[in-house]
């Protein structure tokens, strides 16, 4: 009889399926966001149809710390997984990230995502630089623009006095350079600052103007062929989490994850981007940067892509940046 017992509990596990393995992920930007909605919740639920339910993917309705602190949490375990921008994190730890922040560098997400992806993730060994972590995607937006509600940026001098939100990194040296004042801030707190008129302008893309209800706030805004900037960002795992689960499970989730990914969210910042124009329509006077401004854009760009470069080390930034440039088809001038 126990011998059939033990038997029939034996039969019973054997078909009874283990429960998944849960990973959290801390998310800052707001549910709604099309970023969220359209890349991170379709791939936490590819990677539960590729693992066959052995893997999961929560992700919380509240982050779990401030946007500044998502890749030490990443590292720390405090979440399992987590996204952000290389520039919110203040130490030079993403030196060789700021590769995808600069100037003139691609009009379209997609082309700009898995360029960085590609060269990044590759020869300039974004994963150590992120020790701790396993390095689940690596990306950009869209071109990033200079709106502001004081005055229409026709001349560099224009931009002198103005207090400019910057998400940190390059395009902060860059108003600098161009006679303004940056101001570092998370983008949920912009609303708040341009609305109440501590910051004239903000360094944002078109899709940031509804996704933060700025609209009202903003008269002007300037674009250049390339984009004024752009900001770079990381997706990863804990390693330690990442590497608790099967080599399977592993393969798969890098399969839909990497490359795949950047076309991903490059799709949805590259359709974000658009519903945006389509919103806003007239209401914001959009200009593109006379040659003059042009001009003085990409002489303080060429010193501070220099500088990038000569910290890099080993590493040759102004090479990454040719090629970078070359695969989204921008051409140096």
């Amino acid at each position: 009889m126990r011998s059939l017992r033990l038997a029939l509990a034996g039969l019973i596990l054997s078909t009874t399926p283990l429960a998944a393995q849960e990973l959290i992920m801390s998310s800052w930007l707001p549910p709604k966001h099309p970023i969220v909605v359209n890349a991170f919740e379709p791939w936490a639920e590819e990677v539960e149809r590729v693992t066959d339910g052995r893997v999961s993917v929560r992700i919380m309705g509240k982050p779990l710390g401030s946007p500044p602190a998502h890749f030490d949490m990443a590292r720390d375990g405090v979440a399992d997984i987590t996204y952000g921008l290389h520039s919110f994190t203040e130490d030079d730890r993403f030196n060789r990230a700021q590769l995808g922040q600069f100037s003139f560098l691609g009009d379209d997400a997609i082309a700009n995502s898995k360029a960085y992806w590609s060269i990044y993730g590759g020869e300039l060994d974004a994963a150590e630089e992120h020790a701790g972590t396993h390095i689940l995607g690596l990306f950009m937006h869209g071109p990033g623009l200079l709106h502001n509600n004081v005055r229409k940026i026709e001349a560099p001098a224009d931009m002198g006095g103005l207090k400019i939100r910057v998400p940190g990194g390059y395009v902060g040296e860059l108003v600098s350079t161009l006679g303004a004042t940056p101001l570092f801030m998370s983008s949920p707190e912009v609303y708040e600052k341009l609305s109440r008129g501590v910051i004239d302008g903000v360094a944002f893309t078109y899709e940031a103007m509804t996704a933060f209800n700025l609209t009202d706030y903003i008269k002007y805004s300037m674009t250049v062929p390339g984009g004024i900037y752009n900001t770079t960002w990381f997706f990863v795992i804990n390693e330690a989490k990442w590497n608790s689960l099967s080599e399977e499970d592993r393969a798969a989730i890098d399969n839909i994850s990497g490359e795949a990914f950047a076309q991903r969210v490059g799709q949805a910042w590259n359709d974000a981007d658009t519903a945006a124009k389509e919103e806003v329509g007239d209401k914001v006077d959009f200009h593109e940067a006379s040659p003059e401004v042009v001009a003085a854009l990409r002489d303080a760009a060429s010193q501070l892509e220099k500088a990038w470069s000569e910290g890099l080390g080993d590493y040759d930034g102004i090479a990454a940046l040719a090629q970078f440039r070359e695969m989204t088809g921008v051409q140096a001038e």
